[in-house]
């Protein structure tokens, strides 16, 4: 099985964190424009320093068109407002005009249903909520890690997998879905 992380802008910890940054101003952009509204960031979670490239876009955009079916599916309208495509990710920025509860889910649902969905990361905000509505306050349980089950900050925490493992995961991932 060829590796999908052989191309690639690496990025480093500063990349990383100045695309939190973006992220957040991005956020509070769209609920002044916004401020009823459930907003949904979607991305991915790519361990290691190759982010975005060729194959991980393609993923992204799989896992997208299911996540949006599942939407369309309960006749939900999502109306996106913006797409990132750079060395730091691929994300989707989304605006709904439905219930928090009912909208993380349908998230939760898609980023637990499917190997690919659990590379996935959708956040679900409003903007009296300073941080994303979570599956602890729903009294769900936390998310798996994806090559163990167990409890996935536990695993990252630890480092319970190496950086090898877990892309190797995702290239098989990448080879079962879109080749």
């Amino acid at each position: 099985m060829k590796s999908i992380f052989k191309e690639g802008k690496k990025q480093d910890i500063s990349a990383v964190l100045a695309n939190k940054d973006k992220r957040v101003a991005m956020q509070k952009a769209i609920f002044q424009k916004y401020p009823d509204k459930v907003l949904i960031d979607v991305k991915m979670n790519i361990p290691g320093p190759i982010k975005n490239n060729y194959y991980l876009e393609k993923l992204f955009n799989l896992g997208i068109r299911k996540l949006e079916k599942e939407f369309k599916n309960k006749n939900y309208t999502l109306k996106l407002i913006a797409n990132w495509n750079e060395d730091s990710g691929t994300e989707n920025f989304y605006v709904i005009d439905e219930d928090i509860k009912d909208v993380k889910l349908i998230c939760i649902n898609f980023e637990d249903k499917t190997d690919l969905g659990r590379l996935f990361d959708a956040d679900v905000l409003i903007k009296d909520k300073r941080m994303a509505i979570s599956r602890k306050d729903l009294n769900l349980p936390v998310r798996k890690c994806f090559i163990c089950n167990k409890p996935a900050k536990e695993c990252a925490r630890s480092r319970k997998h190496s950086v090898v493992d877990l892309q190797n995961y995702i290239s098989n991932i990448y080879w079962g879905n879109l080749e």
